[in-house]
């Protein structure tokens, strides 16, 4: 067993006065460890085991929580070699955030493009969205997605100044990975979930010649902000998208 597993604190203990199942309160408390950086983002995590050992809990208990958190992707399981701490730079997980799939054949990488990259004021709806003070600065992004040299997705994306110091236009073009696997590797923010709006728009002139439709074209207009832990909003991102040969495709349960 490991010191660290081993190591137990009063924080570490499920709390007998918190009316939840104890698994929910383990569960709780592996969030707190992923939040504050304990195990990073592609490590494993000490076995269930050990952390039975340093919760004072159950296996069983430990399991079911683990297994929760697999199923919300913040920890993935791998057959024989453990539990590690889910990143966005694995392959499946770079398709996560993104539902637009084509009509035909299967989904495949995209290129990315970074028109702007500056910080501004954030505009009053962006910093209520963002849970920021009237006057804060963001990092304002505009990138444009293409497939087969065909543009496809215009993003403007609002960040916390203050958690993105560092961003600049020179590093962006510098990257070659996924954008949430940046964000999670040099800026420690990782996206956990995202909530989304969905609308029709028709294109307008500035929009239409970036995505090379004509003004007026029918757009899949995305409105999503991405949450880290603690339900922390730390993004807002309005995609434009060109649905000719692509859909938006989602599974419900």
């Amino acid at each position: 067993m490991s010191a660290d597993a081993a190591r137990t604190t009063a924080t570490d203990r499920p709390r007998d006065a918190v009316f939840l199942p104890l698994y929910k309160q383990i569960k709780s408390l592996l969030v707190q460890r992923l939040q504050q950086g304990e195990w990073k983002p592609g490590a494993p995590i000490p076995s269930e085991m050990e952390l039975a050992v340093r919760f004072q809990v159950s296996q069983g208990t430990v399991r079911k929580a683990i297994d929760e958190l697999a199923a919300e992707n913040l920890l993935i399981r791998r057959q024989g070699k453990g539990t590690f701490v889910a990143t966005h730079q694995e392959p499946r997980a770079q398709f996560r955030f993104l539902r637009l799939v084509p009509d035909r054949g299967e989904l495949v990488p995209s290129q990315s493009a970074f028109l702007e990259c500056r910080r501004i004021k954030a505009p009053a709806d962006v910093a209520q969205q963002l849970d920021l003070r009237g006057g804060d600065a963001v990092v304002y992004l505009r990138r444009l997605l293409s497939l087969g040299g065909m543009p496809l997705v215009l993003d403007d994306i609002w960040l916390p100044a203050a958690l993105f110091r560092g961003l600049t236009a020179d590093r962006l073009a510098g990257y070659q990975g996924p954008l949430y696997g940046l964000f999670e590797s040099e800026f420690g923010t990782r996206m956990i979930r995202a909530e989304e709006r969905i609308r029709a728009v028709a294109a307008g002139e500035d929009v239409a010649g970036l995505l090379a439709v004509a003004p007026g074209s029918p757009l899949l207009l995305v409105d999503r902000v991405s949450y880290t832990y603690s339900d922390q909003p730390v993004e807002v991102r309005r995609g434009f998208c060109v649905t000719t040969e692509h859909h938006y495709h989602n599974e419900l349960y």
